[in-house]
C-alpha cells in the first residue's frame, strides 16, 4: 500500500516511449540546443528537478531528463545485462526517436558512465560532456556500494520487500544525509524527491544490479579514455564522501586533453544541488564550442558548394589569365563556356 500511495502521489511529469522493448520515462522542457540529464544510482528524474538545474537549463535549451532503465518510472527488462554501454545504446536510439540532435550530456554519479558510454559509441552524435561527482576508475571504495545510496545487502525479492517494510525509510534517510553531506538536505528535496518511490523493490534490485557491476565497468573504461574527443567538463566537490575526487575527476582531467575540471570548495557529491551555477557554467562553455563547431562545418559546407574546383591543362600563361577575367566579367557562365575546351571539370 505504501508504494502504491508513493506512485499515486509523485505522478510522472511529462512522457514515456518505449525502445527496444524498455519503456522508459522522459521529462522535456524548454526549447533550444539539447541538453539530456542521466542521474546516478538509486536515483531518478527527480533529483535533478528538486535541485532546480532543469528549470534552470530550460531557459534557452532544451532539456531532456530521462529515468534510467529500473529507475523512477522506467522498466528494465530481466535477462539482458544494464551496463553503461547497453543504457547507451538504448538512449542513442531514444535520441533519434525524440529527435534530438546532438546534445549536451550532462551525468551524475553512475550516470557519468553512461554519458562517457554514449560519447564513445557515438562521438557525432554528442556535442559534449558535463560530468559530475563521477567514479571513473577502479578504486576501492571505503565503503560497500558507495554508489549505491540506499545500499545495503540484498539477497532476493522477499528480503527486499521485508526489509524495506521494516528499515527502508530510517536506512534511506541516513544515505541521504550522506550523500549531501558537508552540506544540509536541501528543502527542495525533501519536498519533491520521494523516498518511498525510490525504495520500491523493483528500483533496489536495480540499484543491487549497478553497484555489483561498478568495478568492472570503471576497469573496462579505463583503457578507453583517450578515444574521447569531444570536450568535456568535470565537476566534483572537494569534501565529497561517497566518491573520491582526487582519484576520480582529477585523475581523469589528467588524462584528458578535452576536459577542464572545477574542484569546488566545501561540497560533497551532490553538486547540482549545492553548485548549480557551476553546472550551468560549464553547460553554457561546452555550447558555446558545440556553436563554434557548427559555424565552421557550414562555413566550409556553404565554401565547398559554392568553390568549383579546376584542373588546368593547357601550358599557356597568357590564356589561363584571358579565361580568368572573362570569369570575372561575365559570370560563371561565361567562364564555363570560354573554359570548356582548355578546362576539366
Amino acid at each position: 500500500m505504501g508504494f502504491a500511495r508513493a506512485v499515486a502521489d509523485h505522478r510522472p511529469v511529462d512522457g514515456f516511449i518505449t525502445v527496444d522493448g524498455a519503456r522508459l520515462h522522459y521529462f522535456e522542457k524548454g526549447t533550444g540546443a539539447a541538453v539530456v540529464f542521466l542521474h546516478g544510482n538509486g536515483s531518478m528524474i527527480g533529483d535533478f528537478v528538486s535541485s532546480g538545474i532543469t528549470e534552470r537549463a530550460a531557459c534557452g535549451h532544451r532539456v531532456i531528463a530521462f529515468d534510467r532503465p529500473g529507475f523512477g518510472y522506467s522498466e528494465r527488462p530481466r535477462g539482458r545485462r544494464w551496463g553503461p554501454f547497453e543504457q547507451a545504446k538504448l538512449f542513442l536510439r531514444a535520441f533519434t526517436l525524440l529527435g534530438i540532435e546532438q546534445p549536451i550530456v550532462v551525468g551524475h554519479s553512475w550516470g557519468t558512465l553512461v554519458a562517457l558510454a554514449l560519447a564513445l559509441e557515438d562521438p557525432e552524435k554528442v556535442a559534449g560532456l558535463v560530468l559530475l561527482s563521477g567514479f571513473y576508475y577502479p578504486v576501492q571504495r571505503s565503503c560497500t556500494n558507495a554508489l549505491a545510496p540506499f545500499g545495503f545487502p540484498i539477497v532476493d525479492d522477499v528480503f527486499r520487500r521485508t526489509a524495506l517494510l521494516f528499515a527502508g525509510h530510517l536506512m534511506a534517510s541516513n544515505a541521504v544525509r550522506r550523500v549531501f553531506a558537508p552540506c544540509a538536505v536541501p528543502e527542495g528535496f525533501k519536498r519533491l524527491y520521494s523516498i518511498s518511490h525510490a525504495l520500491r523493490p523493483s528500483q533496489i534490485k536495480a540499484v543491487a544490479e549497478e553497484a555489483e557491476m561498478l568495478m568492472d565497468a570503471a576497469r573496462a573504461f579505463g583503457v578507453l579514455y583517450r578515444e574521447l574527443n569531444v570536450p568535456v567538463r568535470l565537476i566534483a566537490g572537494s569534501d565529497d564522501r561517497i566518491v573520491e575526487t582526487d582519484k576520480h575527476s582529477a585523475r581523469l582531467h589528467r588524462e584528458l586533453d578535452t576536459s577542464t575540471f572545477r574542484n569546488v570548495p566545501g561540497i560533497g557529491h551532490m553538486v547540482h544541488h549545492a553548485a548549480p551555477e557551476e553546472v550551468m557554467a560549464a553547460i553554457a562553455a561546452v555550447g558555446k564550442r558545440r556553436q563554434t563547431k557548427t559555424a565552421t562545418r557550414s562555413a566550409t559546407m556553404r565554401q565547398h558548394c559554392v568553390r568549383r574546383r579546376w584542373l588546368y591543362i593547357g601550358d599557356d600563361c597568357q590564356e589561363r589569365e584571358s579565361i580568368t577575367a572573362a570569369a570575372a566579367n561575365s559570370g560563371e557562365q561565361a567562364f564555363s563556356r570560354h573554359a570548356s575546351s582548355a578546362f576539366i571539370h
